[in-house]
């Protein structure tokens, strides 16, 4: 990993949309600071778009596709894709889900009867606070004891779910997917972008192992300063690393895109005036 500060414009002038992970990535402490949604705000009013992609649940995503200054949430790790609808007055939002409601259903007994057993095998574990509000996943919370918390990760993968940990989950689901997939499949309806073809174009923020399959796929991915904790777990570490934790480090990558975008106007305006 780089530190993010010694990069140069040229590494973030293409960027068009940030995809980035959410808690312990925008938030810090379970906190939504004004400084980094003052950021958001600043990357949509040059144009750059920002998609959540984050394994907070839907009721999270509903409220953020609604009123926050971002395209798109992806949620629950990919199990849906919450936008805008296009051309409609007020936050009228559009879902896209990677199952169908038959086997959303379906799915969603047997990450209960999973839930069931996994806690019955320990009493401190715990169900996270938010279950309540997913569809399409289960969130155990995550034991501050890394072994019990590899040891559950490993139940979850033996009852035959995709599963990961995070900083503060155990997740689990059915269907296959995981951040990147999810962003292949909804990408192109939300923003028009390949996340094969277009990599130049995109940028990926995060902190844990379940960003993992971002790091290794975008050349442009930066980690929260916090990342050093999970690296064990990240089989390819992002290429960058900010400075801060957190939203703090959010701020640093979205102030070194908008910092090459200004790099790079002076620049085509010279080139169109050649031109013309």
């Amino acid at each position: 990993m780089r530190p993010l500060a010694k990069a140069t414009p040229y590494e973030f002038r293409d960027v068009e949309v940030v995809l980035t992970d959410m808690d312990d990535t925008l938030t810090f402490d379970g906190r939504l600071s004004a400084e980094t949604y003052d950021a958001l705000e600043r990357l949509e009013a040059a144009g750059v778009r920002v998609i959540p992609i984050t394994a907070a649940p839907a009721g999270w995503c509903d409220q953020m596709a609604r009123m926050w200054p971002v395209t798109a949430v992806i949620g629950e790790n990919g199990g849906f894709c919450f936008s805008r609808k296009p051309g409609v007055a007020g936050s009228a939002i559009e879902r896209r889900f990677w199952l169908d409601d038959a086997e959303r259903k379906s799915t969603k007994a047997k990450l209960a009867d999973i839930a069931r057993t996994i806690l019955a095998s320990e009493a401190s574990l715990r169900l996270s606070d938010d279950q309540p509000f997913r569809l399409t996943s289960l969130a155990i919370e995550r034991p501050r004891d890394s072994a019990t918390a590899r040891a559950v990760h490993a139940q979850l993968l033996e009852a035959g779910a995709d599963a990961t940990l995070n900083s503060i989950w155990a997740l689990a689901w059915f269907g296959g997917y995981d951040k990147v997939k999810a962003a292949r499949k909804f990408l192109p309806a939300v923003t028009g972008h390949d996340i094969d073809l277009d990599r130049d174009k995109l940028a990926f923020v995060g902190d844990s192992a379940n960003d993992a399959s971002m790091f290794a796929h975008l050349p442009k991915s930066v980690g929260v300063s916090t990342v050093v904790h999970h690296l064990p777990e990240i089989p390819k570490p992002p290429t960058w690393i900010a400075n801060g934790p957190g939203g703090r480090g959010f701020v640093e990558v979205a102030d070194a895109i908008l910092a090459a975008r200004r790099a790079r106007a002076p620049k085509r305006a010279a080139l169109v005036r050649e031109l013309g």
